[in-house]
């Protein structure tokens, strides 16, 4: 049997944060909003949980920093977001000799230049911060329009320096890498930026791995990643009591089934099907999972793809370094860079292609509670535990299937403590936590969980390809959805996911833009 529900101005197709967002601004402007999330909770992937048996702490569980949500969305929200930001960028030990590495202080500019002279790259110093100045001007003149229409790619050209342009815009990132660095490892480390979550080679023509950099280093202007006071599940909290203040009507448990382009929606909740109308409605889901509840063919979309494995630890202590010149604090309070020079990328990246996993893997670590204990009880955090949270790179979905997922699972854990212990004094395994059931803290997810957990295609952390924040000189641009780049091919229908332009990581940017979208539709109307 099936119900009808009231009709709504705005019907929103997934509660995580950028569904959220919408909503929030939307239902402040008075519009009658229902936002349907099949999840018993809100936040998608930018969630925190108990991830281990009877252990008192909530991991971010997906996402992990925040970058790219910018400030102006927070104020005009009203959210109460607390955001650390991180004295050390990274800490990198030298696989080459891995007695030493690279630790880039954001506070002391004097050890910064030393640690590059100690792993003999002191040519690279002067490059480093060149090459960063050059990616903050980018970041200042960018960032500030990711919130407005998008402008053509030469309007947004007059706002960068023509030749730093070329580096991030025209020419494969291989080649502003090769030339403005020597050393493989300072190689490696400006280069990750270009492959997280992204199957690419950093030479390849068509500029993924560039699109990947650029949204890594131009949030709020500065590019830097903070850390969440209360882990994700905090930024997404703030975001549902937002939405819910200004008035929109949030319903868990609702999985929507089927998609009209004349607004109607088709969902299940607590075993009855229901069908709603909305006068528009907000796909905050993936192009390709809109295209199947739409009923249409998704050949012309490209396959979503995601790229990692992702690894939640429970430690009782920080691990010993075979670097002794860093305390484990200052190593790991940045991003962990394991096995990741430049030729490492490479080799990783042709082992995957070919079908097998990568070894060594490269992969990188943050330390949420070294920033934020708050998401121990004061108990852990009184005892030296620690969380990390690994991001294993070159890990295409393809190599993954339902029939091997537990099997392949299991070997990219491996290949995560295996690629941690060439760079530790001692095995990583000695200091893992045990949860209540006498069970190792520690919990992998491949990309085929990702894609059952959070309804991620291919467990693609962006919903699909990246696009550059500009329209081409040719695209059209005669709708607010255009201009705003949430359009579909239904005009009713609003993407206001990861998938739009400017989609992509904890923004809310989506989320925003398909709500200025459709309030400057209806006023013109």
């Amino acid at each position: 049997m099936s119900t009808a529900d009231a009709a709504h101005d705005i019907v929103i197709i997934g509660g995580g944060h950028n569904g959220l967002v919408a909503a929030a601004y939307l239902a402040q402007a008075g519009r009658s909003v229902l936002v349907l999330e099949r999840d018993d909770h809100v936040g998608g992937a930018a969630i925190s949980a108990q991830a281990f048996a009877g252990v008192d702490a909530r991991l971010s569980r997906y996402s992990y920093l925040v970058s790219l949500l910018p400030a102006r969305i927070i104020e005009e929200l009203g959210l109460e977001i607390g955001l650390v930001r991180r004295r050390f960028s990274s800490y990198t030990p030298d696989p080459r000799h891995p007695e030493r590495g690279l630790l880039v202080d954001n506070a002391d500019a004097a050890a910064t230049r030393a640690s590059f002279e100690a792993i003999d790259a002191e040519a690279d110093a002067d490059a480093w911060d060149a090459f960063y100045a050059d990616t903050a001007a980018v970041a200042r003149a960018l960032f500030p329009t990711v919130l407005e229409p998008l402008p053509t790619r030469s309007e947004a050209r007059r706002l960068v320096d023509e030749e730093v342009w070329d580096q991030i815009f025209e020419l494969p990132l291989d080649e502003a890498i090769s030339a403005r660095f020597g050393d493989d490892l300072v190689r490696g480390v400006v280069a990750t930026d270009g492959l997280i979550g992204t199957f690419t080679a950093l030479d390849d023509a068509s500029l993924d791995a560039n699109r990947c950099f650029l949204y890594h280093v131009i949030g709020n202007g500065t590019g830097d990643w903070d850390v969440p006071i209360g882990g994700m599940g905090a930024v997404s909290g703030e975001l549902e009591r937002a939405a819910r203040a200004a008035g929109a009507r949030i319903v868990t448990g609702a999985e929507v089934t089927a998609v009209r382009p004349d607004g109607r929606v088709r969902y299940s909740l607590e075993g009855a099907d229901h069908e709603v109308r909305g006068d528009s409605l907000l796909a905050n889901v993936a192009p390709v999972v809109l295209q199947r509840l739409l009923g249409e063919s998704t050949a012309e979309l490209p396959a979503p793809e995601g790229a990692q494995v992702k690894v939640n630890l429970l430690l009782s202590r920080l691990p010993r370094l075979r670097d002794a010149s860093v305390s484990p604090e200052a190593a790991f309070g940045g991003t962990f860079h394991i096995n990741e020079l430049y030729t490492q990328l490479g080799d990783a990246f042709t082992a995957a292609a070919g079908g097998a996993i990568p070894h060594p893997l490269p992969c990188e670590i943050y330390c949420h509670s070294l920033s934020d204990p708050s998401i121990l009880s004061p108990e852990l955090a009184a005892s030296g535990a620690h969380t990390l949270t690994v991001f294993g790179l070159h890990v295409p979905h393809r190599l993954i299937t339902e029939e091997n997922n537990d099997d392949l699972r299991a070997r990219l854990q491996d290949a995560v403590l295996a690629s941690l212990n060439s760079v530790l004094a001692e095995p990583i395994e000695n200091v893992i936590m045990t949860d209540a059931e006498g069970r190792p803290c520690i919990e992998t997810k491949t990309t085929l969980d990702i894609e059952r957990a959070v309804n991620m295609p291919g467990g693609n952390i962006f919903h699909g390809p990246l696009s550059w924040p500009f329209l081409e000189d040719d695209d059209p641009r005669g709708t607010a959805a255009e201009r705003w780049g949430v359009a579909t091919a239904h005009p009713r229908i609003l993407l206001c996911g990861s998938g739009a332009r400017r989609g992509g990581a904890v923004s809310g940017i989506g989320g925003h833009n398909a709500a200025m979208a459709m309030l400057e539709d209806l006023h013109a109307r």
